[in-house]
């Protein structure tokens, strides 16, 4: 390669500012984001549910190992949990307390799992 087909082959590969790595056209930052609303949203509904989960598994953990019912902390997972736990609370009966508070609470947990995944597929396909 001659000296000046090594400089046009030099410049040609070079970086210039605005300009991508793949050589493409010049774009600016604007350009770059795409709307993803009903994306979005889908990811809002489906953390929702993750939380919801979450406190009602907090507060069986809670139960299960006899935290102080007291406890302001206890107190404030138990204002959540009840109420979401819906009308699976007394659902089923057992002998063995324990299993009452996983069965119950769990399937709970598992409710909202489920009904917001099957939300945030409906959102997400508007």
């Amino acid at each position: 390669m001659s000296g000046l087909d090594a400089r046009k082959h030099a410049r040609h590969n070079e970086i210039r500012p605005f300009q991508g790595v793949g050589g493409g056209q010049a774009t600016d930052m604007s350009t770059r984001y795409t709307y993803r609303g009903p994306a979005t949203a889908a990811g809002i509904v489906s953390a929702v549910g993750g939380i919801f989960a979450l406190v009602e598994a907090v507060y069986i953990l809670m139960l299960l190992l006899h935290a102080n019912q007291g406890n302001g902390f206890f107190r404030f997972i138990k204002s959540l949990a009840e109420p979401l736990a819906l009308f699976f609370p007394g659902l089923f009966t057992l002998d063995n307390e324990n299993l009452n508070i996983i069965l119950n609470y769990g399937l709970a947990a598992i409710f909202w799992l489920i009904v917001t995944g099957i939300i945030a597929r409906l959102v997400a396909r508007i």
